[in-house]
């Protein structure tokens, strides 16, 4: 018995830590950054920080929300690779706060979101390291994941993102297929 309750002490002690939700209704994760919400001033940031951007899109109630919070960004690698190689900003599907796209546009997040066509929760957006000058956030986007998915599919997307994936010739899919055959 003492043997199993190491175990599990041990297991807890590695375990990364589940995201508490906010005032606003919204999971809150350590790896996540507070900003401005100007795109380009975030990117130029996580650039700086030899980081990726990365915007998840959230709405309070969500269960799917939940689920990757409880389910998928808890797995030890995946919260390593958020917390170390994105820079991650949140944004509430129906919230009001002040989001500058990449094209200059300060619009309320729901209407950011609405404006890029997005339409399930989650939804993760990762960019490239350079965005030119005057395109949207939905144009300058090299991946886009919308709605909660496995360990394995979130892990692959992350990996395949820092690669440059979006930039060779296998696809997603192929990658991710592949993947899953070297198991």
């Amino acid at each position: 018995m003492r043997h199993l309750i190491a175990i599990l002490a041990t297991c807890l002690a590695f375990a990364a830590p589940a995201a508490e939700l906010g005032d606003d209704g919204l999971h809150k994760a350590p790896w996540m950054v507070d900003t401005f919400k100007d795109l380009r001033e975030d990117l130029a940031e996580a650039n700086d920080a030899g980081k990726r951007l990365m915007v998840i899109v959230e709405q309070r109630g969500c269960i799917y929300c939940t689920k990757m919070h409880e389910e998928v960004f808890v797995e030890e690698d995946i919260a390593a690779m958020l917390a170390d190689d994105y820079f991650v900003i949140q944004l509430n599907m129906f919230g009001d706060v002040e989001v500058t796209d990449f094209d200059g546009e300060a619009l309320a997040e729901k209407d950011a979101v609405r404006k890029w066509g997005l339409n399930f929760t989650p939804t993760l957006v990762f960019f490239p390291e350079e965005v030119p000058e005057g395109v949207t956030a939905e144009d300058a986007a090299v991946a886009t994941i919308p709605g909660a998915f496995g360990p394995g599919t979130t892990r692959n997307m992350l990996t395949w993102v820092l690669e440059h994936g979006y930039d060779g010739d296998e696809p997603f899919q192929a990658y991710h297929a592949r993947k899953l055959a070297e198991g």
